[in-house]
């Protein structure tokens, strides 16, 4: 039997998410197949996960919220209450044990029932890296269409947030004052999607953005197997169902748990939500694993340094 889950030195706002979190700004996405156009752009996020704490925290502070993964322990990085201003918390750690090794089976070579997936969702001051910068970050982790963990972090950008971003995402230049920056965020995000295969709905924006962020914090880039969403959705859909393969639209399509709202919790639980729908139209295909869908263009992408 595996221990309980551990959270070290983690008051009531670290597990609990920002309260404008589950605040929607409107249904659309302006970025690659989020319920704005099909091109990229920033931002998505809320809801409630499978086994994590239906909690509420006043804005204006940053937290990594519901790292749920058994034999996690954090240590959060921002959050603040409604009276206070705006402080810093303790620097984000994530101590994760070695995964259990899989026979030497290849990700793609396994079961689609059997891998884990990572969903990540980032919101940015913009929409290309080196221009624009990363608030906030989400993942989720799924296996088998039961959610696993979470993760979540503000991250100050070092710069002001553009007023269209803050009238899209809701995040402003208060609720970053006090979050973490990026290298303080960055390592427990790759630490927590490690072992999985990586999934985002319009993957090239966030990983672009994610390789990006490497870089500038002097952090290799892992070997990532990455998988679209965006493009699965574009492979299994038809027209008569759907008008496009926006999050947005895909998540209302398959009545997903959490409705997306431009922040990135929220996208990562409906991103997947979407996920577990598609894999299981992919078995009515006789698609079981990775490598069977590599002859779809620009669904997988193959580990690269």
């Amino acid at each position: 039997m595996l221990p309980p889950i551990v959270f070290g030195e983690l008051d009531i706002h670290t597990l609990r998410a920002p309260s404008d979190i589950s605040r929607g700004t409107g249904a659309g996405r302006g970025r690659g197949g989020r319920g704005g156009t099909d091109g990229a752009g920033p931002g998505r996020a809320v809801g409630a996960g499978l086994g994590a704490p239906a909690a509420k925290m006043s804005v204006g502070g940053s937290t990594v919220v519901f790292v749920t993964r058994p034999m996690v322990s954090a240590r959060a990085a921002g959050g603040c209450g409604d009276s206070e201003a705006p402080r810093a918390r303790p620097e984000l750690t994530l101590v994760t044990p070695a995964a259990p090794e899989l026979a030497d089976l290849e990700l793609a070579d396994l079961e689609l029932a059997e891998l884990e997936f990572a969903v990540i969702d980032l919101e940015t001051t913009g929409w290309s890296p080196g221009v624009a910068a990363i608030t906030e970050i989400a993942a989720v982790r799924v296996r088998g269409g039961r959610r696993e963990g979470e993760f979540a972090s503000l991250v100050n950008p070092g710069v002001p947030v553009p007023p269209g971003i803050e009238d899209l995402t809701g995040i402003n230049d208060w609720m970053l004052a006090a979050a973490p920056r990026l290298p303080a965020v960055l390592p427990g995000l790759l630490d927590f999607a490690d072992g999985g295969v990586l999934v985002a709905h319009n993957a090239p924006f966030d990983v672009g953005f994610l390789r990006a962020a490497c870089a500038e914090c002097g952090l290799a880039w892992p070997r990532f197997t990455v998988l679209d969403t965006v493009m699965l959705a574009r492979q299994l859909m038809d027209p008569d169902e759907v008008p496009d393969c926006k999050l947005g639209t895909l998540a209302g399509f398959f009545r997903a748990r959490t409705t997306p709202s431009h922040r990135a919790l929220a996208d990562a639980r409906a991103t997947a939500d979407v996920l577990g729908w598609l894999i299981r139209r992919l078995t009515h295909h006789g698609i079981r694993t990775l490598d069977q869908l590599r002859d779809w263009p620009d669904v997988v992408a193959s580990p690269s340094a």
